[in-house]
């Protein structure tokens, strides 16, 4: 059956009604197929346009992303949008109910580093993971990071997520030999002559 739809020209010049009789097919079926594909060929620009928006704005909910939408010339409903959040996996950054209650048995961890002047390499170092988003699908990036320096010791990128890449970047940074110039330590000044 979905062999004669592929038969009917739409821009023929026989009209369509006519071709659907002959090919022994329902016009319904024809017509829908192709409503089909303008859907899922719009949804997806308003998936794009959804994602490039949120990751601007992560706070935006459905309806700001309604108004976005329209400035961008495609009127469409609060349903539809959150629809398509959802798809992606996307939602506002509104707070939830509670949600600065604590579990009274969670323990509370201090900020280690506040009052801390960081004066010296090797003092301080942080990591940051971070995603790059690629044409199907993303890339993960870890950093370690000295504070005092403010260079990149290590960095590794993966295409999952998992610890290993980030402990094989944190064995780097910890075997790499620090040089001076590496540690932010300034060279002597040269005097002109």
């Amino acid at each position: 059956m979905s062999i004669r739809r592929e038969w009917i020209e739409r821009e023929g010049e026989v009209a369509v009604i006519r071709q659907c009789a002959l090919a022994g097919v329902a016009r319904s079926g024809v017509y829908a197929r192709s409503m089909a594909d303008v859907v899922s060929e719009l949804d997806q620009i308003l998936l794009a346009l959804i994602d490039a928006e949120y990751t601007r704005h992560p706070f935006d909910g459905s309806r700001r992303m309604v108004v976005f939408l329209k400035t961008q010339g495609h009127a469409v409903n609060r349903k539809r949008v959150q629809r398509l959040m959802g798809i992606l996996g996307l939602a506002g950054m509104a707070l939830g109910p509670a949600t600065s209650q604590s579990h009274p048995e969670h323990p509370v961890y201090p900020y280690l580093l506040r009052g801390v002047e960081v004066t010296r390499p090797n003092q301080v170092w942080s990591t940051d993971i971070t995603y790059i988003r690629l044409a199907h699908g993303f890339a993960y990036l870890v950093a370690i990071v000295d504070w005092y320096a403010r260079r990149v010791l290590a960095w590794r990128l993966s295409n999952t997520l998992d610890a290993g890449f980030c402990v094989d970047c944190l064995e780097d940074a910890l075997r790499a030999p620090r040089r001076p110039r590496d540690l932010g330590q300034s060279l002597p000044e040269r005097r002109m002559v």
